[in-house]
């Protein structure tokens, strides 16, 4: 790992005009704002509005990633699970799921990645143009608790 890549990368993705899908996004913002400064040089944050095949290349140096999006399968408030690298049916050049990006990281480097976990965070509404509703910005509260509990760890 470089001097200059932090350890910890937490990588979220939504499209803050669709209601609940902005949950990815806000979180990442939330967790930013939170992060106690002794812990500033140690996380890098991304968002954008789909992961990406190119965020593989984000992955390489980490000693951990947390992976945030919005999830209307999942448990309220949120559920997490481990990623584990597997080829699927998301890929494409556009968009594409954790397992995925982890899959295109070892096709790319050729060794396993980094240890990977998905918070999934429950939303209900993602409509254009539709606010975020009053659920979605609890399981939010909730969300962020545990991912600055994950970053200290």
């Amino acid at each position: 790992m470089s001097a200059a890549t932090p350890p910890l990368l937490v990588l979220g993705w939504g499209n803050l005009s669709r209601g609940d899908d902005a949950l990815g996004p806000l979180c990442v913002a939330a967790l930013q704002d939170a992060l106690p400064a002794h812990l500033r040089d140690r996380v890098e944050f991304l968002d954008d509005y789909q992961l990406q095949i190119e965020f593989a290349l984000d992955l390489v140096g980490r000693a951990r990633i947390l992976f945030i999006d919005a999830s209307l399968n999942c448990t309220a408030p949120y559920q997490v699970r481990e990623a584990q690298p597997r080829h699927d049916s998301t890929i494409s050049s556009h968009a594409l799921s954790p397992d995925a990006l982890l899959q295109v990281f070892v096709d790319l480097q050729g060794h396993a990645p980094p240890p990977a976990t998905v918070l999934a965070i429950r939303g209900e509404a993602f409509e254009l143009g539709e606010p975020m509703t009053a659920s979605a910005q609890a399981h939010l509260q909730a969300a962020v608790a545990w991912g600055l509990d994950w970053i200290q760890r």
